[in-house]
C-alpha cells in the first residue's frame, strides 16, 4: 500500500525541513523509514533508516517534497502518532508523538504500549 490519501500518521512541519536537509545530501529517490522493533528501555523502539526502495505494505506519507515510509507492522503501533523534530537545549533529535504509549522513556524513542 502506497497511498498517500489519509494517513493515521503525520509529520510535522520542522521534521520534514529536517529530513529534507538529511535527504539533500543523499541518492535521488531516497526516503525515511520509521519502523517499530523490540528494544530500548522500555520494550519498544523507534528506528529510522534511509532507504531509497518501497516494501509492499509501505504506507507512504509525503510531506514538503519528501517522503516517510512507515510499514504495517510499525503502523498498528504507531496510529495517530506526529513525526516530530525536536531541537532544544539537551540536543537534537527525531520525536514520536504516540498516543498508544503508555510509558516511555526519557529520551523519547523507546515506549511501552
Amino acid at each position: 500500500m502506497t497511498e498517500t490519501l489519509e494517513h493515521p500518521v503525520t509529520v510535522s512541519d520542522r521534521a520534514a525541513k529536517r529530513i529534507a536537509k538529511i535527504l539533500k545530501d543523499e541518492p535521488a529517490g531516497s526516503m525515511l523509514r520509521v519502523s517499530v522493533e523490540g528494544g530500548g528501555c522500555s520494550g519498544l523502539q523507534y528506528k529510522y533508516d534511509l532507504v531509497r526502495s518501497r516494501e509492499d505494505d509501505d504506507i507512504a506519507i509525503e510531506k514538503d517534497g519528501v517522503t516517510v515510509l512507515v510499514d504495517s507492522v510499525s503502523l498498528e503501533y504507531m496510529g495517530g502518532s506526529e513525526i516530530d523534530f525536536v531541537d532544544d537545549i539537551i540536543g537534537q533529535s527525531f520525536q514520536i508523538k504516540n498516543p498508544n504509549a503508555s510509558a516511555g522513556c526519557g529520551c523519547g524513542v523507546s515506549f511501552t504500549i
